[in-house]
């Protein structure tokens, strides 16, 4: 009897193993930095996933609130460099403000506003948040964080640059929905 049983749960944990397996197989993994696209322009930046960051951030310059018909918009600047053509992509904006966060870091604490906005990251166009804060002395003009990364796939912290952006105009576009959304979804 114990055989049978000690038997019964080495099967099921090689079937529960074969099941993980098969289900990382079909999602497309990614390295902790990869390349990807500002859209609508397809300026090509480099990316930094980050699973300790929730969410994302863009680098923007000369960010200003402001109100617009009763409701909080924010004017900023992109200044990137595009990795593929080595030149460096400048526009000015204006969108709405999503929410505002605050973050707490070892410089303090300081609150942004999000906005939502689209990348190409692999052949999919992802419309997520992105909090705009000057990231002009980081490394990676883009943080993605876990909100973005959970819609990605999944994160291989030892690798780079396993999947390049490759939206044409074609391109499946995943638009972003809010947890309330999300929430009143389900059963």
């Amino acid at each position: 009897m114990r055989f049978g049983r000690r038997l019964l749960g080495a099967l099921m944990g090689t079937l529960l193993t074969v099941c993980a397996v098969q289900a990382a197989e079909e999602q497309t993994v990614y390295g902790w930095v990869e390349k990807a696209t500002i859209e609508p322009w397809g300026i090509e930046v480099k990316a930094k996933l980050d699973s300790g960051a929730l969410t994302s951030s863009l680098d923007a310059r000369d960010i200003e609130v402001f109100d617009k018909e009763g409701e909080e918009w924010v004017r900023f600047r992109l200044e990137l460099l595009d990795e593929a053509t080595d030149e460096v992509f400048e526009e000015s904006l204006e969108l709405p403000i999503y929410r505002d966060i605050r973050v707490r870091g070892a410089g303090g604490r300081d609150e942004r506003p999000v906005v939502l906005m689209k990348i190409c990251m692999g052949d999919i166009i992802h419309e997520e948040q992105f909090s705009l804060r000057d990231r002009e002395e980081m490394l990676y003009p883009l943080l993605l964080g876990r909100r973005t990364i959970s819609h990605l796939g999944l994160l291989d912290v030892t690798e780079t640059f396993l999947v390049a952006p490759e939206c044409g105009e074609d391109a499946e576009v995943r638009r972003y929905e809010s947890e309330e959304d999300e929430a009143s979804e389900e059963p």
